[in-house]
């Protein structure tokens, strides 16, 4: 005898935590409300973040790129990249060209603040370096 009312899923099915629709086990989206099944969005993080307005003059720069098929600069486009890695390249140099080296003090400074980024990692490997080799007297 049947302990519920509602029908439950087969055995090669889900039921979708938002709608409760019940759907094939290998789906990704739920095909009544589309939410993703393995990697739900945080709704609440997709809706305090509103859209970024574009102003006349990025819309008009836009419009001159396409018009003129004029690619971004790269600096645009990958700016925090090239930055880390520049910032990455000099801590190289004062670290004499060891590579090795200068990946031990990022770990380092990792291991101080793991909620850093790897950008303030290396930053802060820059400085502890020029406040020890300063103390010193070399770098």
């Amino acid at each position: 005898m049947p302990t519920s009312l509602d029908p439950q899923p087969a055995d090669d099915e889900i039921e979708c935590a938002r709608c409760g629709a019940y759907l094939y086990y290998e789906l990704t989206r739920c095909p009544r409300c589309g939410v993703n099944l393995y990697e739900p969005e945080d709704e609440n993080a997709a809706r305090a973040a509103p859209p970024r307005k574009v102003g006349v003059l990025e819309r008009l720069e836009r419009f001159f790129r396409r018009f003129t098929q004029k690619p971004y600069p790269a600096d645009e486009l990958f700016g925090a990249a090239i930055n880390q890695a520049e910032r990455f390249n000099e801590l190289v140099r004062k670290a004499g060209g060891d590579r090795a080296a200068a990946e031990r003090l990022v770990d380092f400074e990792r291991r101080q603040s793991p909620q850093g980024t790897r950008l303030t990692w290396i930053e802060n490997a820059i400085w502890r370096w020029e406040q020890d080799n300063r103390a010193s007297g070399a770098e």
